[in-house]
């Protein structure tokens, strides 16, 4: 089951990330809610509960996420730990009960409960408390990467379809 979640994964993220947005352009968006009062099932200024800033904000970069923590954690492809958390990566919390945009810096940004605001605060948490960190967007390297190896992909591939060309040729001339 596992290679199916993370093949399935491994596809996911790409596809629909339509303006090339990265991990900085996930935490600036966030940052923009600084200040937003928590309302449970909140999605916009007025009001945010945690998963509805993570949903919002990636919608402004144009990736459609599940409304729900419980959806959420399953997106995009699994970060080791904390140490590894990119800005922009998801960190889930409490069973899957929270959920945060990591911002950089050991800094994360998040709707925290009733009373309070959406906030930038150090990471206060640790992996043994970690339910699952998800890379929703992935690294810019592999995507400059990809184009690149993919090139190179077409290019040995045209040269062998060349190869196959000459060699049924000559085999076809050979046969006559």
């Amino acid at each position: 089951a596992l290679a199916t979640a993370s093949g399935a994964a491994a596809v996911r993220p790409a596809a629909p990330n339509p303006g090339g947005a990265t991990g900085a352009d996930v935490v600036d968006a966030a940052k923009k809610y600084l200040g937003v009062p928590y309302v449970f099932g909140g999605e916009d200024a007025s009001g945010m509960d945690c998963s509805g800033l993570v949903q919002t904000v990636y919608a402004e970069m144009g990736i459609d996420v599940p409304r729900l923590v419980s959806g959420q954690m399953k997106i995009g492809t699994e970060v080791g730990s904390l140490a590894e958390a990119k800005p922009g990566d998801l960190i889930v919390t409490g069973g899957g009960e929270h959920i945060l945009i990591y911002a950089g810096d050991n800094k994360v940004i998040h709707a925290p409960y009733e009373g309070r605001t959406v906030s930038l605060v150090e990471a206060y948490m640790d992996d043994s408390e970690i339910d699952t960190i998800r890379r929703v967007i992935p690294d810019a390297p592999a995507a400059t990467a990809s184009p690149a190896s993919s090139s190179t992909a077409s290019a040995s591939s045209a040269a062998g379809s060349q190869l196959s060309a000459a060699l049924a040729s000559f085999m076809n001339g050979a046969s006559r």
